[in-house]
């Protein structure tokens, strides 16, 4: 039933798709299918549980070393993961971006949310080069807001086998080093703990 339900928001949207077309293409009653799937915000809300399950186990074992190259890391392993399931979550785009009861950052998806969020702050605060705990804290909270633009990026991406994606990532490669450098200057240590009281206050 989760598969069918998937499967034709990718193909209609998330408007167009109801659950009385979920239950017909699978063979069984609405009222089966409701004991299960009581409305459609569930299954997105399942859906996030089983994505950011799948992250969380590819992404468990983060190459040893410097946070920069960990992040990296960790944006690849959300692309893999995601990558099978691109054209619904590119149906889902409204829902994830701007529905504050079933968005990426509602508190019904938190659990799934969290769960995503502490591969982020791992990749800084386990990293060979990890700052003290709270600025950790702090880089690896923007670092997954980095990660989901970027994810918006890539169900946005136009070109083929979104190659300006791969292509972004590479660019990012490229200049964390220099960030990794600016970091360590007080004031720029002051912007990134700044920043994430405003991402916080503002989404969590």
């Amino acid at each position: 039933l989760f598969e069918t339900a998937i499967a034709l928001i990718g193909e209609r949207g998330y408007e167009a798709a109801t659950l009385r077309d979920v239950a017909a293409r699978a063979g069984v009653s609405v009222g089966l299918l409701y004991r299960y799937f009581p409305s459609k915000r569930a299954i997105v809300f399942a859906l996030y549980d089983e994505l950011s399950g799948a992250y969380a186990r590819d992404a468990a074992e983060l190459p040893t070393g410097r946070w920069r190259d960990r992040f990296i890391a960790a944006l690849e392993s959300s692309l893999r993961v995601l990558g099978p399931h691109r054209v619904t979550l590119r149906a889902l785009v409204p829902v994830l971006v701007g529905d504050v009861e079933e968005g990426v950052f509602a508190a019904s998806s938190a659990y799934s949310r969290r769960r995503v969020q502490a591969v982020f702050r791992s990749a800084v605060a386990d990293a060979t080069d990890a700052p003290g705990p709270a600025l950790a804290d702090a880089l690896g909270r923007l670092l997954y807001l980095l990660h989901l633009a970027v994810l918006l990026w890539w169900l946005l991406d136009k070109s083929p086998r979104q190659r300006a994606t791969h292509a972004l990532v590479a660019l990012l490669g490229q200049m964390l080093p220099s960030a990794a450098l600016t970091l360590r200057l007080p004031p720029v240590r002051r912007f990134v703990q700044s920043a994430d009281r405003l991402f916080q206050e503002a989404l969590l």
